[in-house]
């Protein structure tokens, strides 16, 4: 044998080559053996070094330490990693003859049978060529015993005190103590910012309040190095919501938080040469500037924004013309943004919903409960009492059982109920029987679409006997027409429309046509400069709306006279003492709206309503006494109300 290694490609047409193929094969097992030896120990040490530094990463001391200790750590690790691998530079490939040593060690065979393999034979004797065939037999059949063997690096010589494996425990300790942070925490490592060249860096921290708080910023450090202004006794109180701020002017910016600090994008650009970032403050939670080094540790404590409350401060209390007045108390810590009242119809108990032992449909209301908003103190509210006045007498719900819940809101967006307040909503007083009645029926159409059929029925029982109990054709007609569309009514818009027509015609029946346009006329004045006085209004614009008050108020003056001469007892006659007190009561009102102020107008369109339902009740007595005394002489005097 010449010793050279048989191309694998190459068929294999005898033993001979077979041998050959193995014997190479585990000659490059053993060199690989021999390289990994000689290797493995210096790497070992190498990845000690390594998983220490990471140990020391993990651990967070990087972050406790300032930028100069930083560098010279760093340092030291990497001159002993230098120190470690400097052994590597004397490394040699192992050559042929030692891997041949080491297959004939590992054959356990004497007279190295591997190497014997690779000898050639000079002699021409043909007994000696006789011999060299037979020991050449002999050595391929031993040739399986040859093992190149597995690698002893042995490095309990090398690290005695078994190191590693007490950096490879700590490793995988530090990894889960780590957590997220370990990306964070191996980087800490390599800031040092002003070691190796020293620049005046300043930095700034401050912690905005949200605006509606109405605090002024917490300075929490004026410069680098200088330590924050914060209270020895424990963390700094800050509102929820509040941002924190920190500017670095010069080298670059490094922040850590936590708890319930969170980074959120500037909404203005930083200044020029300066670096900043923003946290808002949710939580409790602590910040740490780590670069530039010096700065200390902030310990915030959250101060949650407390929800407002709200309650009625007396019972509500109807008005003279069935509005309805509500008092209430409201209260928060940076003061209320915004309150409503909420109507919703009173729940009904189990044993009320049961008829004929057969249990009601629920109710299908044909309009929404009625909902405003209440007229706050001041536009932030901390702590006050609030007065609104709302006329709800000719919404659908008046005169419902009905349950009032006030809310209240902030500008943290937190809201708060009241306690419910069952109660009757305030609703027009109709003095007409027929009206009532009309009333009536449209309050339960407009509640419960499902009782249309009965409120149906009560428009037909309306209208039994006519000569007797409608003798004017035109409420009667008005009747038959409303029957008439509720009963083609299908849908639920349809239903809304006899709701408006029911009220409609109740109102022109009540006020007997020409006083409604004037009582219309009036609310309507009424409203418009309350709705400018509230949005404050141009002085020109509430000179022009005084003025149309001022000639509503005249025109109920004259409808109310008009009344009176339309008393029982004849228009040539003088009018009794009381309508003649009414009626001078009337003409000083008329004389003080020549220079009354929008509030005073107010109070005097209330007294005139007072006047004419004195007026009203006036003659409805009258009316009652003249029937009374000459039932049939003063049939053609009956009142022109129909139904009265």
């Amino acid at each position: 044998m010449n010793g050279v290694t048989p191309d694998p490609s190459d068929p294999i047409r005898d033993g001979d080559a077979l041998s050959r193929l193995k014997l190479a094969q585990a000659l490059q097992r053993a060199t690989y053996a021999i390289a990994w030896e000689r290797a493995w120990p210096n790497l070992a040490r190498l990845l000690t070094v390594v998983g220490l530094f990471l140990v020391v990463s993990w651990a967070g001391l990087w972050l406790a330490l300032p930028s100069i200790a930083r560098a010279i750590g760093l340092v030291v690790f990497a001159g002993v990693a230098i120190a470690v691998l400097f052994p590597l530079s004397r490394f040699r490939w192992p050559s042929r003859e030692e891997a041949l040593a080491r297959l004939d060690r590992g054959s356990g065979i004497r007279h190295r049978p591997a190497t014997t393999l690779t000898d050639t034979l000079s002699s021409q004797d043909p007994v000696a060529q006789a011999l060299w065939r037979a020991q050449r037999e002999r050595t391929l059949a031993s040739i399986k015993r040859i093992r190149a063997g597995l690698p002893q690096p042995r490095l309990a010589l090398h690290d005695p005190w078994a190191l590693r494996a007490l950096v490879m425990v700590m490793l995988v300790a530090t990894f889960f103590a780590a957590g997220d942070e370990r990306a964070m925490r191996l980087g800490a490592a390599f800031h040092w910012n002003g070691v190796l060249a020293p620049t005046n860096v300043r930095v700034d921290a401050w912690v905005t309040p949200p605006l509606y708080t109405g605090k002024p910023p917490i300075i929490l450090s004026a410069a680098n190095k200088e330590a924050a202004a914060l209270p020895a006794s424990g963390p700094l109180a800050v509102p929820a919501g509040s941002t924190l701020i920190v500017r670095s002017s010069g080298g670059s910016l490094d922040v850590v938080v936590s708890g319930g600090l969170k980074e959120v994008a500037p909404t203005e650009a930083a200044p020029k040469g300066t670096n900043e970032k923003h946290f808002a403050i949710s939580g409790d939670g602590t910040a740490h500037v780590r670069a530039p080094s010096g700065q200390p540790q902030w310990v915030f404590a959250a101060t949650p924004d407390r929800a407002p409350t709200i309650a009625l401060a007396k019972d509500p209390e109807r008005q003279a013309r069935g509005g309805l007045q509500l008092t209430y108390k409201v209260e928060d810590d940076y003061g209320v943004t915004g309150a409503d009242a909420q109507i919703g119809l009173r729940t009904v108990d189990a044993k009320d919903g049961v008829k004929d032992g057969v249990k009601e449909a629920a109710a299908r209301p044909l309009f929404q409960p009625p909902q405003f908003p209440l007229v706050l103190p001041n536009a932030r509210t901390r702590n006050g009492v609030g007065q609104t006045v709302k006329d709800l007498s000719e919404d659908p719900y008046a005169g419902a059982d009905v349950t009032l819940t006030l809310t209240a809101k902030d500008e943290a967006g937190n809201e708060a109920r009241s306690e419910p307040f069952n109660m009757r909503l305030p609703e027009r007083l109709f003095t007409n029987s027929l009206a009532r009645a009309l009333v009536e029926q449209r309050r339960i159409l407009a509640l419960d679409a499902n009782k249309n059929s009965d409120v149906y029925a009560a428009l037909d029982a309306l209208m039994i006997a006519p000569e007797l109990f409608t003798p004017d054709a035109g409420c009667y007609l008005g009747l038959r027409s409303l029957a008439l569309q509720l009963e083609a009514a299908r849908t639920d818009d349809a239903m809304r429309d006899v709701v408006k027509s029911m009220w409609a015609f109740a109102v022109t029946i009540e006020d007997d046509g020409v006083a409604g346009s004037v009582n219309t006329a009036l609310r309507s004045a009424q409203d418009a400069l309350k709705r400018a006085l509230e949005r404050g209004a141009s002085e020109d614009e509430i000179k022009a709306l005084t003025q149309k008050l001022r000639e509503a108020m005249a025109g109920k003056v004259r409808d109310l006279a008009r009344r009176a001469e339309q008393n029982p007892l004849g228009p040539r006659q003088p009018f009794p003492a009381e309508v003649q007190l009414i009626l001078d009561k009337s003409v000083e009102l008329k004389q003080k709206t020549q220079n009354a102020t929008p509030e005073q107008l107010e109070e005097l369109a209330k007294q005139q309503d007072a006047l004419r339902e004195q007026l009203q009740a006036y003659r409805k007595s009258a009316n009652n006494r003249a029937k009374a005394g000459n039932d049939g002489a003063n049939q053609s005097t009956r009142d022109r109300k129909c139904g009265s």
